[in-house]
């Protein structure tokens, strides 16, 4: 009788496969757009142009479009993120209170990640004052 003979790798419980691992920015945008939304003060994110697209693309029935993304941009090298946001915030809320608050929760969402936050550069740049901060056309 041939018995076809087979051969198994065997594995050590220890084993780890070599390679790297790139986290990509529109990534860490996305987590620090989260974490920035969550933060009580914070009306919105994004400038001025990106707040107008944002309530026309919400009109016509796009209004996730473009939202994960909006009022961030990061650099990613070597694990370590550099992250700058564009936020509005609430109207009688002090500003060094609130980005303070936006740093904690940004640098811990992306530690959560397992990367390192180098900078978080806020940018306030509207203040909403008894509603939604749309800017007119």
């Amino acid at each position: 009788m041939d018995h076809e003979a087979t051969q198994e790798l065997s594995m050590r419980p220890d084993a780890t496969a070599g390679g790297t691992t790139h986290v990509s920015a529109e990534v860490v945008e996305k987590i620090a757009v989260a974490a920035a939304k969550s933060v009580p003060g914070v009306a919105e994110l994004g400038g001025d142009v990106a707040r107008f697209f944002n309530s026309v693309l919400d009109r016509i029935g796009l209004d996730e479009l473009g939202d994960a993304r909006r009022g961030c941009s990061a650099h990613v090298t070597n694990g370590a993120a550099v992250i700058n946001l564009v936020i509005v915030i609430d109207g009688g809320r002090p500003v060094p209170e609130v980005t303070d608050a936006v740093r904690a929760a940004v640098t811990s969402a992306v530690e959560t990640y397992g990367l390192r936050a180098d900078e978080i550069n806020i940018k306030v740049d509207d203040v909403a004052l008894g509603g939604p901060a749309v800017p007119s056309a």
